[in-house]
C-alpha cells in the first residue's frame, strides 16, 4: 500500500475518523493506533510482521533490564545488556541485508587465490523498513544506557514508537524521547494540525508524482539502455537524477510528516534544501537529516572521542568510517560501500583547511541575492553529488565502470529529447525551485504573489498543486526509491 495511492487514502480516512472518535480516551486511542500500524505493515510485508513484533518485545525487555540496572547502579549489567541490544540490532541487519553480500564476497575472494567454494547465497527476504526501525530500536536502549531517557514501562507505547505507520517504511527516524512523550499526551482534533498536515501531504504528492515520477520516465529510458545513448544524454540524465532523488525522498518525508501531524504527532524533519550548500558537510547536514544525525550521535561522536588522541587524523578516520556506514546502510553492495567512501573523501579538504567546524555564510550582493562565487560553489557540490549518485544508482561496480567507459567514448550522437516528459517535469519543478529559493534566501518575503493575493496564498497553492497533480501526475503508484533500503 503506497502512501500516495487511493488505497492508502481510504485507509487513512477511516483511521482518522475512528482515531479522533476516541480523543478523550488516550489508552484506547493508542491501542487503535498500534492496531492500524500493524495492519498497515501486514498489507505490505505480512511474513515479516512477526519479526517486527518479536524485535519490539525483545528490545522492550532489554530496555527494561538496562533501565533497572542503571537505576540500581549496576554498571556492568547495564553495559552487558546494552551491548546485547546493539548486537541484536546489528545482527538482524547483518542477517537480512548483508549475509549474502559477505558470502558472495568471500567466495569471490577465495576464487581469486585458487580456492573454489560451493557456497551459494541463501534465500533471504529483506523486511521493508528494516534499516529504519532497527535504528529506532537501538537508539532506545542506547539512550536508556546513557540516561537520556527512562525505560518505557508500557509495551503498548514502545510498540507504537517502533511501528508508527506513517514513518515505518522510510522514516524519518524519530528519537524515542520526543515521540514517547507525545504518546502520553492528549491528542485532540485540531483544525490547524489537520490543514497544515494536509498541505504537507499534498506537497509531498506533488513532489513525488509530478517531479520525481516524471523525471524517472526520462532517466530510466536513458540509464537502462545507456549503450544506445550518447555521452551527452547520459550526463544530462545523471544531472537530473539528484533532483529526482530529492523530489522522491523528500516527497515521501513530507507525506509522512503531514500524516503524522494530522494524527497529532510532530516527527523529525528530514530535508532542508540540501542543494543550497557549498560543501559536503553542509549538504549531509540537510539531506536525510534523521539518518545523518543518528549516525553522528551514535557512531561519529563515540569514534571521534575514542580517536581524539590522533588529532585531526582521528577525526578524519571517524568521518570516513561514519560515511562508509552511511553508504552501507543503503544496501549490501560494493557500490554503496564506495558511495560512502567517496563522500567521506570530500570531508578531508574541509578538515585539513579547518573549515569542517565552521558554518558557511551566504554571501549576498547589494540586491540581496547570493554572489556568483557562492552560486558556483553550490553548482560544484551539485556536481559532486551527481557523480556519487551515478555510483549509487549502479547495480554493480562492473555496471558503473561500463557506464563510465561508455560516457568517455560515446561522444558522437545528439541529446536524447523526450519533449513532453521534460517540459512537464520542468513546469512542475518551477514551484519547487521558487519555494526553496524563498525559504532559503528570502524567508521573510513572499516573492511569488502580489500583495493583494497574499491572504489567499495557501488556498491558491493548494489549488495549483491539485490541478498539477491531476494534469501532470503519474498515477500508477510508483514505489518510492527509499523503500528498498
Amino acid at each position: 500500500m503506497v502512501v500516495n495511492s487511493l488505497a492508502f487514502l481510504w485507509f487513512f480516512l477511516v483511521v482518522l475518523v475512528v482515531y479522533y472518535a476516541f480523543q478523550q480516551k488516550l489508552q484506547v486511542q493508542n491501542i487503535f493506533l498500534l492496531a492500524c500500524s500493524y495492519w498497515f505493515y501486514a498489507q505490505i510485508d505480512l511474513a515479516m510482521t512477526g519479526l517486527l513484533a518479536v524485535l519490539t518485545l525483545l528490545f522492550w525487555l532489554l530496555g527494561h533490564g538496562i533501565g533497572k540496572a542503571v537505576e540500581t547502579e549496576q554498571e556492568r549489567k547495564a553495559s552487558l545488556l546494552t551491548t546485547l541490544s546493539v548486537v541484536a540490532g546489528i545482527g538482524a541487519l547483518f542477517y537480512f541485508k548483508y549475509l549474502n553480500f559477505f558470502i558472495g564476497s568471500f567466495v569471490s575472494a577465495a576464487h581469486l587465490v585458487g580456492i573454489h567454494l560451493s557456497w551459494t547465497a541463501a534465500h533471504i527476504v529483506v523486511p521493508i523498513g528494516l534499516s529504519f526501525f532497527t535504528f529506532k530500536l537501538m537508539s532506545y536502549t542506547l539512550d536508556i544506557y546513557h540516561e537520556k531517557i527512562s525505560r518505557e514501562r508500557r509495551l503498548l507505547d514502545f510498540a507504537n514508537y517502533i511501528a508508527f505507520f506513517p514513518t515505518i517504511l522510510s522514516g524519518p527516524i524519530d528519537r524515542p524521547k520526543p515521540f514517547l512523550k507525545q504518546l502520553k499526551q492528549s491528542r485532540l482534533f485540531l483544525s490547524d494540525h489537520l490543514m497544515t498536515g494536509f498541505r504537507r501531504v499534498l506537497w509531498g504528492m506533488f513532489l513525488k508524482m509530478c517531479i520525481a515520477d516524471r523525471l524517472d520516465l526520462y532517466i530510466s529510458a536513458v540509464w537502462e539502455n545507456y549503450h544506445h545513448h550518447s555521452s551527452i544524454s547520459i550526463l544530462f540524465a545523471s544531472l537530473l537524477y539528484p533532483l529526482q532523488m530529492y523530489a522522491d525522498f523528500s516527497g515521501y518525508s513530507e507525506m509522512a510528516i503531514g500524516v503524522s501531524l494530522m494524527l497529532g504527532f510532530k516527527v523529525a524533519e528530514n530535508f532542508r534544501r540540501p542543494f543550497f550548500t557549498i560543501n559536503i558537510a553542509q549538504y549531509w547536514s540537510r539531506w536525510h537529516m534523521s539518518l545523518t544525525s543518528w549516525l553522528t550521535d551514535y557512531v561519529f561522536m563515540p569514534l571521534n572521542i575514542k580517536l581524539r588522541g590522533w588529532g585531526t587524523n582521528g577525526t578524519i578516520c571517524a568521518i570516513m568510517l561514519n560515511m562508509t556506514f552511511i553508504g552501507m546502510w543503503h544496501g549490501a553492495s560494493w557500490t554503496f560501500f564506495l558511495f560512502g567512501v567517496y563522500h567521506g573523501l570530500w570531508y578531508i579538504p574541509l578538515m585539513v583547511s579547518g573549515q569542517f567546524f565552521k558554518k558557511p555564510k551566504v554571501k549576498l550582493n547589494a540586491k540581496g541575492w547570493p554572489t556568483a562565487p557562492f552560486v558556483l560553489k553550490m553548482v560544484g557540490i551539485y556536481l559532486v553529488v551527481t557523480f556519487g549518485l551515478m555510483l549509487f544508482h549502479s547495480s554493480s561496480l562492473s555496471e558503473f565502470c561500463a557506464l563510465l567507459c561508455h560516457v568517455s567514448t560515446a561522444f558522437g550522437g545528439s541529446l536524447f529529447i523526450d519533449m513532453p516528459t521534460l517540459v512537464n517535469a520542468a513546469l512542475c519543478a518551477v514551484p519547487l525551485i521558487c519555494v526553496d529559493i524563498q525559504e532559503e534566501w528570502f524567508p521573510n518575503k513572499k516573492l511569488w504573489l502580489p500583495r493583494r493575493l497574499e491572504p489567499w496564498r495557501w488556498s491558491l497553492l493548494v489549488a495549483v498543486e491539485i490541478v498539477a497533480i491531476l494534469l501532470f501526475g503519474i498515477t500508477d503508484s510508483n514505489q518510492f526509491i527509499y523503500f528498498q533500503f
